[in-house]
């Protein structure tokens, strides 16, 4: 498990790097906001996706759709605990799922 601080940068990194990436989206849909450590996507279709930094699991918890992933920072990426598939896959197909278009997003 990679320490505290370690951790906390790569979140900051990681959230700066999706929030750039969500702004880049071409669609009056959704806003975003980072508040605490917590990134949050809310559609004026409905729907909220959540992202949030679990500091003692060294863990980015994601709920969408009423399911919920775990992210562990590997050094390279922050695969999802359970199923090994990367945050950019699973948070790509979540967005092309709800906007109804192709988004591509990469960490």
């Amino acid at each position: 498990m990679i320490d505290e601080s370690t951790f906390r940068q790569a979140v900051s990194t990681t959230i700066k790097a999706l929030g750039q990436q969500i702004d880049s989206i071409d669609t009056d849909d959704l806003d975003w906001k980072l508040t605490d450590g917590v990134l949050t996507v809310e559609f004026e279709s409905g729907g909220v996706f959540v992202l949030s930094q679990q500091v003692p699991t060294r863990e980015l918890w994601l709920s969408a759709f009423s399911t919920a992933w775990h992210f562990r920072c590997d050094g390279a990426g922050w695969p999802e605990r359970d199923t090994g598939v990367a945050m950019a896959t699973v948070l790509s197909g979540l967005f092309t799922r709800k906007l109804g278009v192709p988004v591509s997003l990469s960490l």
